[in-house]
């Protein structure tokens, strides 16, 4: 049964990427090009060149932060579709620090910033906890609804009280440079990735290790029989929305100091880290290795959608395409847990120990 599970979660996890490219590589070719010259392309500069790589790994730090923010909650069938404002607010406080508090050494300014950042994350996140918790309020419509009050509270500062004068568009003012995470031997990486690598190892032990981990996954396959055992549901609901509002604001405030450094109207991007995380999380699985794999993968397809504009007639937008072909793909579960496929292999090829005692 275990083999079969394992075997099922990589078809329905390979199988939509397979698709999406399909699809993808469909649209390449009505251009003009190459299908496998352009994905090779894509690879080739993004995981098996080492400036390529090294700035992948750098793009994936706030995607395996805010995937594993997603899937914490989601094993637990909690639904934190607030992960994008929780980002967000992490990275605007982070940043509102990082140019008002003046005189600190850099490791302290840096660590007071990203604590705040997880702090903000955190707070965000407590809100709709409580209201599912104790309230029993659908957590799906509270995140959602706070996302977007959380943008516009950030747009209107952004505009009005810390705007930076001096810009040209609406943005804070800068960081000062004692909060700036350095470049790590010359290269595109910062302090930011050992950070985030920290985390991931310790998401991992809490995940499969630790009594937390398996009481997030008794919750998700009963919570009624969770709740007849004794666990306290909707303490570890509070619990699970607080370490994911944490690791949100963490991606926010450490992608702030390693890359933007000011905050901007279109700070996360499109869709957005967040939003990107949820399918993150969806592609691994919610697992934090599945997690981590796919971050790396998507990284490499976000900074390859440059190389595909530079060096080829396929536009950088097929990028959007091909992740929007996997939402759809991910969508699809190919193998069920009722699929009859194991049962008839099975039945097509009985093990070398029955057809033995047949003979016998």
């Amino acid at each position: 049964m275990k083999m079969e599970k394992i075997v099922r979660q990589t078809f329905n996890t390979l199988l939509p990427v397979l698709c999406a490219f399909f699809v993808g590589g469909i649209i390449i070719v009505c251009i003009g090009e190459n299908p496998l010259t352009v994905y090779g392309l894509m690879l080739k500069n993004t995981l098996f060149e080492w400036k390529g790589l090294i700035k992948t790994l750098h793009f994936a730090s706030p995607l395996i932060l805010t995937g594993l923010a997603i899937g914490i909650t989601f094993k637990a069938n909690i639904f934190n579709m607030g992960v994008e404002g929780q980002m967000l607010g992490g990275a605007f406080t982070a940043c509102v620090l990082g140019f008002t508090l003046q005189g600190l050494p850099s490791v302290v300014h840096i660590g007071v910033c990203l604590l705040a950042g997880v702090v903000c994350g955190m707070l965000l996140a407590v809100i709709p906890a409580l209201l599912k918790a104790y309230l029993h309020v659908n957590e799906m419509v509270v995140t959602l609804m706070l996302n977007y009050a959380i943008i516009e509270i950030l747009r209107v500062l952004s505009q009005t009280i810390y705007r930076d004068p001096a810009s040209g568009y609406v943005s804070t003012p800068p960081v000062l440079s004692s909060a700036m995470m350095n470049r790590l031997g010359g290269t595109s990486l910062t302090a930011f990735f050992p950070v985030t690598m920290v985390v991931f190892v310790l998401m991992y032990l809490v995940f499969n290790k630790s009594r937390l981990g398996y009481e997030i996954k008794s919750i998700g396959r009963n919570p009624e029989f969770a709740e007849a055992s004794g666990m306290n549901v909707a303490k570890k609901i509070v619990v699970m929305m607080l370490i994911s509002g944490a690791l949100s604001g963490l991606a926010g405030s450490g992608f702030m100091l390693s890359e933007k450094f000011k905050y901007t109207l279109d700070f996360s991007g499109t869709p957005g880290l967040g939003w990107d995380g949820m399918l993150i999380s969806l592609l691994g699985g919610h697992s934090p290795i599945g997690i981590l794999v796919a971050a790396i993968f998507y990284s490499a397809l976000k900074t390859g959608s440059d190389t595909i504009g530079i060096f080829t007639n396929v536009p950088k937008e097929i990028v959007g395409v091909i992740q929007g072909l996997l939402i759809l793909f991910l969508s699809i579960r190919f193998i069920d847990e009722h699929t009859t496929l194991f049962s008839r292999l099975k039945a097509k090829f009985p093990s070398r120990g029955k057809k033995e005692a047949t003979s016998a």
